[in-house]
C-alpha cells in the first residue's frame, strides 16, 4: 500500500512540475536559450496618465505583479514585499530597479485610482493600466491567469478578482531572471536580488 502511495505522490510531483513549464515555459519547455517564455511587448498607461511600453522599463531591472488596487490581501502584501525587499540593497543598486504594479481589473483601476494606490508603496513604483485588451495582451505575455470571482457576482462593482500572484524579476533587456510569490520573504527576495543584480 505505502509503494502505491509513493507511486501516485511522484505522478502528482510530475504533474504539478509539468503544468509549471507550461506556465512559466509556454508549454515547450526550455526555450533554445534555457530561458522561461516570460514577458513581451505592452502599451499601457501609468498611474500619471503617460503612455508606457515594455521598452520604457529596459536599461534597469524590474520586478514585475499583476494584480488589482481593490484585492483584500494578496496584491498588497506582495507589494510590501518587493517595496521592503528594495529598500534592503543599496542606494546605487536601487536605482537599477523598478517594481511595477499592472493591474489585471482596468474597469476600476483607472489612473487616479492608481496614483493614489501606489503611492501607499514604493516610490519608485510604477502603475499601469489600459484597456482591456491592452491588459489581456499584456497578461498573456507574462502567463498571468486573471478572472472576476464567481463567488461575488458580476450585477456589482464590489466584485473580487481570482489570479496568479508571482512577482517576475526581468534584466535590463527585458528578459526573464527569475520569480518569487506573494509569500517570498523581502530579505530573501532582497538577496536574491542581490545576487541576480550582481550588487
Amino acid at each position: 500500500m505505502r509503494g502505491y502511495q509513493a507511486a501516485i505522490l511522484a505522478v502528482t510531483g510530475l504533474i504539478i512540475a509539468a503544468i509549471a513549464a507550461f506556465v512559466l515555459y509556454g508549454g515547450g519547455g526550455y526555450g533554445g536559450r534555457g530561458t522561461a517564455a516570460v514577458g513581451g511587448p505592452f502599451t499601457l498607461v501609468d498611474h500619471t496618465g503617460k503612455q508606457r511600453t515594455n521598452r520604457d522599463f529596459q536599461g534597469a531591472f524590474a520586478l514585475i505583479y499583476f494584480g488589482y488596487t481593490f484585492c483584500p490581501d494578496v496584491c498588497p502584501t506582495a507589494l510590501q514585499v518587493m517595496s521592503q525587499a528594495i529598500d534592503r540593497l543599496s542606494p546605487e543598486a536601487q536605482k537599477k530597479i523598478t517594481p511595477v504594479f499592472i493591474t489585471i481589473d482596468p474597469e476600476r483601476d483607472t489612473v487616479k485610482e492608481l496614483g493614489v494606490y501606489v503611492d501607499n508603496f514604493h516610490p519608485r513604483m510604477v502603475g499601469l493600466t489600459g484597456t482591456a485588451q491592452q491588459i489581456a495582451k499584456a497578461a498573456r505575455a507574462y502567463r498571468v491567469y486573471y478572472g472576476r470571482s464567481k463567488s461575488g457576482g458580476n450585477d456589482t462593482s464590489d466584485y473580487l478578482m481570482d489570479h496568479s500572484s508571482i512577482v517576475f524579476l526581468l534584466d535590463p533587456k527585458g528578459a526573464y531572471v527569475t520569480h518569487f510569490t506573494h509569500a517570498t520573504p523581502p530579505e530573501k527576495m532582497a538577496e536574491m536580488l542581490k545576487i541576480k543584480m550582481g550588487s
